[in-house]
């Protein structure tokens, strides 16, 4: 059955108090908007049609940012839910088969209850997501006749024997495309707000015969992000998903609640992951890596057996091949390192190629940036890059050479050979002595 999204953008977000539209602001590091793109991109969709409003152009930025296919309608004019569905039609017309309707900024709806919905839907026209919530409070009720939904009841018009239930609305809805559109095209704006409310199309299926019911999820997957509280309520949320789930996969974490993954992480089992350690967007570690205490890495790749840390920082280009050590306050940007190297203590790796079994001496630099273009740096296998060295790039050290402790390396360095540069040291009888005296007085 083919599948399309409807995924709603188009609100301002005033509680969020920010330029910013409230789908674009961030949960690990993806926009809310990319996280509800990735559960409905589970279904393998045909279709993904995002209906943006405030701040448009940013909103279809990002998501053609994560999806080339994603279709951007215009909502002009902010009417409701219903009139923000009624603008994908156009979009859709033709298409034939089933749509779900998602929201931009309720970023932790899972795949497996969407797998669910379009199942109940293929025994029922019109399919809405509910959950039993612990305080209802001011939630729309779903109205049930058996495994029937009968009506969506707005807290405000529920009598009390309504308000007593408390299976709730999530306006997450599945239908037919054209019986949604359909449906939709029959809403009307009579009501104390003037707005088009999805919901109401639950209403019109009855009337035409048409048959509802309601799939449940737990409530944690309907969470909203309005506020700035809530956002922060929604990090915590990921993060504890994301935790369980490394440590159900084989991962160690030594300290759970101070660990911080990205929407994209992947760790490898047997991975050892110890206290305060961040991973930003595009961060791969393969199986049986430790990443050390205080390390931050971002766009990078670690693979089997790799030592990261304590205090380690992998920049985006990292690319780490099996056995690396990566030791104490070492930075690594755009470098790959190959197998066996060490980079141990102290050190700045950038714009370089760093060879097999080569080790990094304490204190070196690749002295990468002229102020206007950056150079590259390659140094070959089995090297030996004594302390405090200074490598002025471009520059390419061969294989099983060597540098002198304070050197700075401006030349080729050829195989084998041992590179030596720097001043020559001339020792001034007893001024220092003098100096402190003559301070002092």
């Amino acid at each position: 059955m083919s599948v399309a999204l409807i995924i709603l953008a188009a609100g301002k977000g005033t509680r969020m108090k920010s330029d910013l539209p409230k789908v674009l602001h961030s949960i690990a590091g993806a926009p809310l908007l990319i996280h509800a793109m990735k559960s409905g991109a589970s279904l393998e969709p045909d279709r993904t049609v995002i209906v943006a409003g405030h701040g448009a152009q940013a909103v279809e930025a990002a998501a053609k940012d994560w999806s080339d296919d994603a279709e951007v309608v215009l909502q002009t004019e902010q009417l409701g839910t219903g009139h923000a569905v009624a603008q994908a039609a156009a979009a859709l017309d033709g298409f034939e088969g089933d749509a779900i309707v998602l929201y931009g900024d309720t970023p932790f709806i899972q795949p497996e209850t969407l797998e669910a919905m379009l199942a109940a839907r293929t025994e029922h026209d019109v399919v809405v997501l509910g959950f039993n919530a612990a305080d209802p409070g001011k939630y729309g009720r779903l109205i049930m006749n058996g495994g029937a939904l009968e009506k969506i009841v707005e807290f405000k018009d529920a009598s009390g024997e309504e308000r007593a239930v408390t299976l709730c609305n999530s306006g997450v809805i599945c239908a037919k495309s054209d019986v949604l559109s359909e449906l939709v095209s029959a809403v009307s704006d009579d009501n104390a707000a003037g707005e088009y409310y999805l919901t109401d199309i639950i209403g019109i299926a009855r009337s035409k015969g048409l048959s509802a019911t309601v799939v449940e999820c737990a409530e944690a997957e309907t969470m909203g992000i309005n506020s700035r509280a809530e956002l922060a309520d929604g990090e915590v949320a990921f993060q504890a998903r994301a935790r369980r789930a490394a440590m159900d996969n084989g991962v160690t974490l030594q300290a759970p609640d101070t660990v911080y993954f990205s929407h994209d992480t992947y760790i490898g089992s047997d991975t050892i992951i110890e206290p305060n350690v961040v991973f930003a967007v595009g961060v791969t570690v393969e199986n049986n890596a430790t990443i050390r205490a205080f390390s931050h890495l971002e766009g990078c790749h670690v693979s089997r057996g790799g030592v990261i840390g304590p205090y380690a920082r992998l920049r985006p280009g990292a690319e780490l091949a099996e056995d690396v050590k990566v030791g104490n306050f070492v930075e690594i940007k755009n470098a790959v390192i190959d197998t066996g190297a060490k980079v141990n203590h102290l050190s700045y790796i950038g714009d370089a190629h760093v060879g097999a079994r080569t080790n990094i001496g304490a204190g070196t630099i690749t002295c990468n940036y002229d102020g206007v273009f950056k150079h590259h740096t390659t140094i070959g296998e089995d090297v030996f890059i004594g302390s405090n060295t200074m490598l002025v790039a471009p520059v390419k050290l061969g294989r099983e050479s060597m540098t002198a402790t304070g050197t700075i390396v401006t030349h080729d360095v050829p195989d084998g050979d041992l590179a030596v540069g720097r001043v020559r040291q001339e020792n001034k009888t007893g001024f220092a002595r003098r100096m402190f005296e003559k301070l002092k007085n």
